[in-house]
């Protein structure tokens, strides 16, 4: 549960995939719930943080403008 996310952005990141984001988004939400995998109770709050994260994570890299 501790593997480092990745940087996404160029020149770190040549290609970034939906499965890179998603990825990121979910060591993320793991790292800050101190879940693994959740209970079948708290799966529908896990996703849905992954989904928002995920979307966050892709909008940010979209904004970003790389100098040089």
């Amino acid at each position: 549960m501790c593997r480092n996310i990745k940087t996404l952005r160029p020149p770190y990141a040549e290609a970034v995939t939906e499965d890179d984001v998603r990825a990121a988004a979910l060591q993320y939400v793991r790292k800050v719930s101190g879940f693994r995998q959740p209970a079948a109770h708290n799966a529908e709050a896990f996703d849905k943080a992954v989904e928002r994260v995920a979307a966050a994570t892709g909008d940010l890299l979209g904004s970003l403008v790389v100098r040089g």
